[in-house]
């Protein structure tokens, strides 16, 4: 074999791969290299010595076009960018997954394995599966973009087939594990379900006590509205019909001034507190049920607590009516202050009165503060004087509440009302 070109030595290895696509020539092109003629000598003074032309590799030693991967296997680079070194190996390129190749699939021989990126990793080889080992349940992780899974989840699933343990308390039991897999429960897990939903003597008890709690609650409430209103507006349908009676009574001129002509519960005369803006029928005795609760004010006027009337030259006129509830006349008199005047309207006259002094709390059994001249009002003789009486502290009746007036102008009604109206 003849020695050729030092560029065509057999020590190199073969040159760079083709550019896919591009025609070879025939080996008929290939021949040996004719000797190199140097255009001058060298610097040495010596001629330059052709090589033999053995030297050169025969044409036969090239490989022939077939070797070369056909040009349709090779796609170009769809990358615009990519180098355009000629001698870029077919397999540096990134292939796009053909569409007929499903994720997964093993490509056929011949062709190319789709490629997913430079990171995924091939996938091991799997050992058989023992058929005789039950196959784990598990989740379904659903594709992003795609619908959640439905039905319980493993945790689910988990508590259902222990019988509902470890669930909190007061949470309805969970369904039995036969119940989710859509078979029929067996005598242990049907009473295992029975007892979980039957309901325990402690939660049972809870119930009936928070029942009656809330009851008891609810009629609490409607006795107070009862109270705080409803009979606010029964007396004042009360006092109101009183008041029409006692009016038409003066009309007719059936009436008399004597304090024995007046039945217990019967009204009299009509009360004015001009500052609070009271207007209360007066009814003999002091009653609860008869006077009191009907929104009347009532007269001290029978066995020992008898007192004095309007009309009476000397004495002490007094009456006791509600703080709160049933009307509640005297609910604000302890903002009365001295000068303040007190009306009684009988029959015949006007009786103008002046508060002139406040007891703010005393016992009940304190029956002192009605006598002609009560010890603690500040009066110090005989004379014309009105006690109002209620209870105190509001909404309560362990103490009383006094205050007391001197009497200042008796006007007859035929010369109209007194000034204390008028104005």
């Amino acid at each position: 074999m003849t020695t050729g070109s030092p560029w065509f030595r057999p020590t190199n290895g073969p040159g760079p791969e083709p550019i896919p696509g591009d025609s070879y020539p025939p080996a008929e092109q290939y021949a040996a290299a004719e000797p190199y003629a140097p255009a001058e000598p060298y610097a040495g003074g010596d001629a330059y010595v052709p090589a033999p032309a053995e030297q050169y590799a025969a044409a036969e030693q090239y490989a022939a076009p077939e070797q070369y991967a056909a040009p349709e296997s090779y796609a170009p680079p769809a990358d615009p960018y990519v180098s355009a070194n000629p001698y870029v190996p077919a397999e540096a390129y990134a292939y796009e997954e053909p569409a007929s190749v499903p994720r997964g699939a093993v490509a056929q021989e011949g062709s190319y394995e789709p490629s997913y990126g430079p990171y995924e990793a091939e996938e091991p080889p799997r050992a058989p599966r023992d058929e005789t080992m039950p196959i784990p349940v598990l989740e379904e992780v659903s594709e992003p973009g795609s619908e959640p899974p439905t039905g319980p989840g493993r945790a689910e699933r988990r508590r259902a087939a222990k019988g509902g343990r470890g669930k909190g308390r007061g949470a309805a039991p969970a369904a039995p594990a036969a119940a989710a897999e859509g078979r029929p429960l067996s005598r242990v897990e049907a009473r295992r379900a029975a007892r979980a939903a039957k309901e325990s003597v402690g939660v049972v008890a809870s119930r009936v006590v928070g029942e009656l709690f809330i009851t008891f609650g609810v009629v609490m409430l409607l006795f107070v509205t009862y109270q705080l209103w409803w009979t606010n507006v029964r007396a004042g349908q009360e006092t109101d019909r009183a008041k029409e009676q006692i009016e038409d009574t003066w009309s007719k001129g059936g009436d008399t001034s004597e304090p024995e002509a007046f039945e217990p519960g019967k009204g009299f005369a009509i009360m004015y507190i001009p500052k609070l803006d009271v207007v209360v029928p007066i009814a003999e005795g002091t009653s609860k049920t008869e006077v009191l609760d009907k929104g009347m004010v009532g007269h001290y006027g029978e066995g020992k607590l008898k007192t004095a009337m309007p009309a009476d030259k000397q004495g002490n006129f007094a009456v006791a009516g509600h703080r709160n509830t049933h009307g509640e006349p005297f609910r604000y008199i302890n903002q009365l202050k001295p000068g303040d005047p007190i009306v009684v309207e009988t029959q015949s006259a006007y009786y103008t009165y002046e508060m002139a002094s406040v007891l703010p709390q005393t016992s009940p059994s304190n029956v002192s503060v009605i006598d002609p001249v009560p010890k603690q009002s500040g009066f110090k003789g005989p004379g014309r004087y009105i006690t109002l009486t209620t209870c105190t502290p509001e909404f309560t009746s362990t103490y009383r509440m006094i205050v007391w007036g001197k009497l200042v102008e008796e006007r007859p009604r035929s010369k109209g009302k007194p000034k204390a109206l008028v104005g």
